[in-house]
C-alpha cells in the first residue's frame, strides 16, 4: 500500500512579511528597554538588589559582572547591533541565573522566584534565533 502525501504551498505576502517584522522589532526594543532596568538594579538604581538602593560589590562575580553584561546586552539589543550574539549572550546570562541562584531554592520556577530569569532566557533564545525584526541597526549595517 502507497500513500501520498499533498504538500501544502504557503506564500507569504510582503505586508505580512512587514508586520511580522515590525512586531519582531517592536518586542525587541520593549523587552530589552525593561530588562536593562534589571542591569541598573546591579549598580543600585531602582531599589538597587535589595530594595533599598544597594549595589553589587563593584568587580564581584558573578553579580557585578552579570549587571554590566545585562546592561550592555540590553542596550546592544535595543539598538539591535550584533542582535544575534547579544541575545545569545543574556539568554546564557539569564539560564546561569537560573541554574546558580534560583533552582538551589526549589524545583519549580514558581517555587524559586525564577520565573523572570526562566522566561528572559527563552526570549533572548527566541531573538537570537529569528533576528532582530525590522527597526534595528544590523539591518541597516546590513545593506
Amino acid at each position: 500500500m502507497t500513500a501520498t502525501i499533498a504538500h501544502e504551498t504557503r506564500t507569504t505576502t510582503p505586508a505580512k512579511t512587514q508586520v511580522t517584522g515590525l512586531v519582531i522589532g517592536a518586542s525587541r526594543i520593549v523587552i530589552s528597554f525593561l530588562f536593562g532596568f534589571h542591569g541598573l538594579q546591579g549598580f543600585g538604581l531602582f531599589g538597587g538588589i535589595d530594595g533599598q538602593g544597594g549595589g553589587v560589590p563593584f568587580g564581584s562575580f558573578p553579580g557585578w559582572w552579570g549587571s554590566v553584561f545585562e546592561l550592555v546586552g540590553a542596550a546592544l539589543l535595543l539598538v539591535g547591533l550584533a542582535s544575534r550574539p547579544a541575545a545569545i549572550l543574556l539568554s546564557g546570562v539569564m539560564a546561569y541565573a537560573y541554574f546558580t541562584v534560583h533552582a538551589p531554592m526549589g524545583l519549580l520556577p514558581l517555587q524559586n522566584m525564577g520565573e523572570p530569569a526562566a522566561v528572559y532566557s527563552w526570549i533572548f533564545l527566541l531573538f537570537a534565533a529569528i533576528g532582530p525584526g525590522r527597526l534595528a541597526l544590523d539591518n541597516l549595517i546590513k545593506r
